[in-house]
């Protein structure tokens, strides 16, 4: 596999930030996966550790160096993810479950294989235009399905962020899957929380990337969305990459996986409490506590049928 990929997560105008993101890479398969956490303290930011890093843990023991099935595998392991959230809350017992909408992609063998719960969104641009996209799971995107309001009259809705369909509620999130998708030469593949596409007007994200430099388009998107969302906007994470079909035109900032061992995973994956971007009140103590918690509860899965 040939591709270049940047991801960047943004605190916005929120005391913290409860998104989290990650991809990791085998010789022959790739997963990206973006979480945003609903949830008071700092237990939505749990939430979405839990959810990325169940996935990025079981692909690092599964993608050896391919999955025998990626749909089952994001099935498997989006509702493992779900269970581990509720383990932690009733370890800690919490009055609430914390909960996180989800995006995740694999892609191998030139194919894309993506699942989401929630709002997190995975937009497919081919050649210029939107050529695939995930659909919320919000009341406001029921209504404008139902044709009681128009995808203008939802971009403003005072509901826009309810979603019903999320990891850690009371109920089994609903979960949808897209098609297997075979991808082109230059096609860019994202996944975004809603801090980002809430606040982005008309096609700009698009026209954002058409810039040739992901390393230098994805940033400089990231702050003007930052600026629109103005002083009271949400988190901002997105996850970027734009697929090489073949091992040619190698650029600087390109990853080539062909001389990858067949055990070799490569993860970007900032462990909870450790990255200075995310700012949190809590102290050392506080965070070591938290980060034995949230593996108590991802192991507990780990290996599970």
């Amino acid at each position: 596999m040939r591709f270049t990929i940047y991801q960047e997560s943004r605190q916005g105008g929120r005391e913290n930030n409860e998104d989290r993101l990650a991809y990791c890479y085998s010789r022959d398969a790739l997963l990206m996966v973006v979480a945003d956490g609903m949830g008071g303290h700092y237990y939505g930011e749990v939430a979405a550790q839990i959810a990325v890093q169940t996935l990025t843990d079981a692909f690092q023991r599964e993608a050896r160096p391919m999955l025998a099935d990626p749909f089952l595998f994001l099935q498997k392991q989006i509702h493992n993810a779900h269970h581990a959230i509720l383990d932690y809350s009733a370890q800690n017992r919490l009055d609430d479950s914390p909960r996180t909408t989800i995006v995740a992609c694999v892609v191998q063998d030139n194919v894309a294989y993506w699942a989401h719960a929630g709002d997190s969104r995975l937009y497919l641009i081919r050649r210029g235009r939107i050529f695939s996209q995930t659909r919320d799971h919000s009341q406001v995107q029921a209504l404008v399905d139902e044709g009681l309001i128009s995808p203008s009259q939802a971009e403003n809705h005072p509901d826009r962020n309810k979603v019903y369909s999320c990891l850690g509620g009371s109920h089994s999130p609903e979960v949808d899957f897209s098609r297997k998708t075979p991808l082109e030469s230059g096609d860019l593949i994202v996944l975004c929380t809603d801090g980002v596409w809430g606040v982005s007007p008309g096609n700009t994200l698009v026209e954002a990337l058409r810039h040739p430099n992901l390393m230098q388009a994805v940033p400089q998107f990231m702050q003007q969305a930052e600026r629109w969302g103005g002083p009271h906007g949400d988190n901002l994470s997105m996850i970027v990459v734009r697929w090489e079909e073949n091992y040619q035109e190698q650029t600087q900032s390109s990853i080539s996986t062909q001389t990858m061992g067949l055990d070799e995973i490569t993860t970007r994956l900032d462990e909870f409490g450790r990255n200075p971007n995310y700012k949190s009140d809590l102290s050392d103590d506080e965070i070591e506590r938290a980060i034995e918690e949230i593996r108590a509860a991802i192991d507990k899965y780990s290996f599970k049928k």
